[in-house]
């Protein structure tokens, strides 16, 4: 009798566990399938997943039955064909919605660095929250070969080079619209300082002059994406704590996210401090570094109708009492506001699917001073209290037809800068005299533009089209007398075309090729046009502004590969620039300097050309027991046709390995990372270059999934205590010492997310 009541039991379960599979199958699954960047509708989609197919709809909405151990396929021209497995497919039913990120991105040169992922406990932590905790945007990017920057303080203000290119060559804009504008003459506070790491989902660095569509990327643009939206069926409250710390300089972060969703609203608010002191080189050199830094800010979702979203966001990045060892004066207070507003609609059944608008609005008040610099003999007090403005509006339709692609639109951009540097002379002649300079004469750069990129795939190939025509005016509110007098007029308007081919086919079932051909022309920016006679270069001299400055132009060819195989994945790029008219400067023996230490006086001038060249490899592949590894490598040759010598700052052969465990389901994953740069030879004679000797450095960590939402990361950077710097680092003021980077420093961070 037991015997019989077990198999009549086990039947009954068996019956039950394979009902309610049937009624998983047979219930009707409904599907959101979302953009990732903006969680608009995908509307127009196809899927296939069985003998079941469809479209979604003009809410992005689709229906399907489950069928178990089936794939799912999906389609759309601007997000690619991608398949979903069993196991996707049952976490897709439980979250009731997809994400997809377009591939427009896709088609260019171009590198995303992401920051972190989906933030909810039941995933894996798959990415470090290093990055999170990071206060300079600039710092993030220096993880890739490619990327450097320009130091002139120990731990704050890195300004990014890339193929050496720098300052406005590079379009740097947050979610593809918005800027800000350094208000220290010295470049303190560039703009990639005040994007807060910790409210971004990642970083595309879209190489070349070839992505129009967010600005003149003369030499790239660097577009900081924010966090999606997230919206949930019912009310849920999500959120993360981090906090770090570093021995090497005792430098402390913490960072934090609380965030309230809906079906109709997600109201997330950000902060983040991190504070340091002097570090120490690995000779045992103490290096000026002391920085404070916070950066606090909102994003706000709201779905108004099945096809409106509205987006606002507000940050406030402060800095106080910064050191910058390499120029005259200290970072004593900077405060910055940032503004954005970004209206989606969807439109259904049209070839005209979506149209987005945004404004924004960035303010930047920054004082600095040499009243804490140990200056012995002190022979004056001096600070400069400087403001910039940088506001405008920017609109785009997307039209989709059956094989290609429209964005087309307009946008605005109005910068401006002023600042009064004051100097108390304490000895010599002038002592108890007080001098006032006039850093930018108020001065302003208005862009008006309109902007296309058609997209058109009639077989395998891929051809895309962008352009951007610019109308650019600049002029002073508060012009000079002694830069009146070297330059005259200050207004000036220029028109300045751009525009980029570009073709990526496929070759066979594993190899992507693109050739990109691309002319940007670029007006001269305002530290280029109105600086009045600052040291804001590479070297001593005086710097003065040149309004008259022709456009310069940048015709560069792009050859990129992409390989992907079973276990390995190898991208190459290679690229070849001529620019004209280069903005450049000349040593100026008739102009005199400001200040009494000062070498002389150089003037902003174009050169007639200059060459670039170089390539980047970027190599990963799955190994054996839990074992990945990554290699890059980037290399850029730069020579002034005109001075037959090579151009500045141009940072030597940069190469990267990276060793990457994976154990215990994705719990433990160790870390190893070499590094090493070859001596930079390659110098300018006119700028005061010097060679810089090569370096080899190795770095640990080890990150530990303690929860599902509790991460602990731990490890040393420079594990070999070197004694090194960069090429790009400027030099101690006074001494031409450069600064030292830091030696052996261990790190540990803890991360929660619920």
């Amino acid at each position: 009798m037991n015997f019989i009541q077990s198999v009549c039991k086990g039947l009954l379960v068996a019956l039950i566990y394979h009902m309610g599979f049937l009624s998983m199958a047979q219930e009707t699954k409904t599907i959101k399938l979302l953009d990732k960047d903006n969680a608009m509708p995908i509307v127009g989609a196809t899927f296939e997943y069985g003998q079941q197919n469809g479209t979604t709809d003009e809410n992005g909405n689709f229906q399907f039955a489950y069928n178990e151990g089936g794939t799912l396929y999906l389609s759309h021209i601007n997000y690619g064909k991608w398949a979903l497995n069993n196991d996707a497919v049952l976490k897709m039913i439980r979250e009731k919605v997809l994400y997809q990120q377009s591939i427009t991105v896709n088609l260019y040169p171009v590198t995303v660095i992401a920051l972190r992922p989906n933030e909810k406990p039941a995933d894996k932590v798959k990415l470090d929250y290093q990055e999170q905790l990071a206060h300079d945007g600039a710092s993030v990017l220096n993880q890739n070969p490619a990327l450097n920057s320009i130091r002139k303080g120990g731990n704050y203000g890195f300004d990014p080079v890339f193929r050496g290119f720098k300052y406005d060559q590079l379009n740097i804009v947050l979610n593809g619209a918005q800027g800000a504008t350094a208000a220290c003459p010295n470049r303190m506070d560039p703009p990639t300082s005040q994007m807060a790491p910790n409210m971004l989902d990642r970083i595309e660095v879209l190489k070349g002059p070839h992505a129009l569509r967010f600005g003149t990327g003369f030499g790239a643009t660097i577009n900081f994406i924010p966090t999606k939206l997230r919206f949930t069926e019912e009310d849920a409250l999500y959120g993360r704590v981090s906090s770090g710390y570093e021995g090497n300089g005792t430098v402390l972060r913490n960072e934090g996210k609380l965030g309230f969703s809906g079906e109709n609203h997600d109201i997330a608010l950000f902060g983040s401090w991190s504070q340091g002191n002097d570090y120490t080189s690995g000779n045992g050199q103490v290096v000026a570094a002391d920085f404070n830094r916070g950066s606090f800010g909102t994003n706000l979702g709201f779905n108004i109708s099945d096809d409106h979203q509205l987006r606002l966001s507000a940050i406030y990045n402060i800095a106080r009492d910064a050191d910058f060892p390499a120029l005259p004066m200290d970072l004593r207070t900077d405060d910055t506001w940032l503004f954005n507003a970004k209206h989606d609609v969807t439109f259904e059944n049209r070839s005209l699917s979506s149209w987005n608008t945004t404004v924004f609005a960035s303010f930047v008040d920054h004082l600095m001073d040499n009243l804490l610099k140990p200056l012995d003999p002190r022979m004056l007090n001096a600070e400069t209290n400087a403001t910039t403005y940088n506001y405008g509006g920017r609109t785009e339709g997307i039209w989709d037809f059956e094989k290609s692609n429209l964005f087309a639109g307009a946008d605005f951009r109005r910068e401006g800068a002023e600042g009064t540097r004051v100097r108390e002379f304490l000895m010599g002649p002038n002592a108890g005299r007080t001098f006032e300079d006039n850093a930018w004469q108020d001065g302003f750069i208005t862009k008006s533009s309109v902007f296309a990129e058609y997209h058109f795939k009639p077989k395998n190939i891929q051809f895309v089209f962008s352009t951007r025509l610019e109308v650019n005016s600049a002029n002073t509110n508060d012009p000079a007398d002694e830069f009146a007098q070297v330059n005259g007029d200050a207004q000036i308007t220029q028109f300045n075309p751009s525009f980029s081919l570009g073709a990526t086919t496929t070759i066979g079932k594993d190899l992507v090729m693109g050739l990109w051909l691309g002319r940007a022309q670029r007006s001269a920016g305002l530290t280029e046009r109105f600086i009045n006679y600052f040291p804001v270069g590479q070297d001593p001299f005086e710097l003065l502004g040149n309004p008259q400055l022709d456009p310069e132009v940048n015709n560069q060819l792009d050859l990129s590969f992409q390989w992907t195989g079973t276990h390995s994945n190898l991208g190459v790029d290679l690229f070849a620039g001529y620019l004209q008219d280069f903005i450049s400067s000349f040593i100026d023996s008739e102009l005199s300097p400001r200040l009494p230490n000062s070498p002389g006086v150089r003037k902003f001038v174009n050169i007639e050309d200059a060459f670039k060249t170089g390539i980047e490899i970027n190599w990963k592949q799955q190994l054996l027991v839990g074992l990945q590894h990554q290699v890059g490598m980037a290399y850029t040759y730069a020579q002034d046709l005109e001075r037959d010598e090579p151009l500045p700052e141009i940072a030597p052969l940069d190469f990267r390995y990276v060793l990457i465990g994976d154990y215990f389901d994705g719990k433990l994953k160790p870390e190893l990372t070499f590094r090493h740069v070859l001596r930079q030879s390659r110098i300018s004679t006119e700028f005061g270059e010097t060679e810089t000797p090569s370096f080899s450095l190795l770095n640990v960590q080890l990150a530990y999934q303690l929860t599902k939402a509790t991460r602990l990361t731990a490890g040393v950077n420079n594990i070999f205590d070197d004694n090194y710097y960069e090429h790009l680092n400027r030099s101690v003021r006074g001494n031409n010492i450069p600064i030292f980077a830091p030696g052996r420093n261990a790190f540990a961070s803890l991360n929660f997310v619920f």
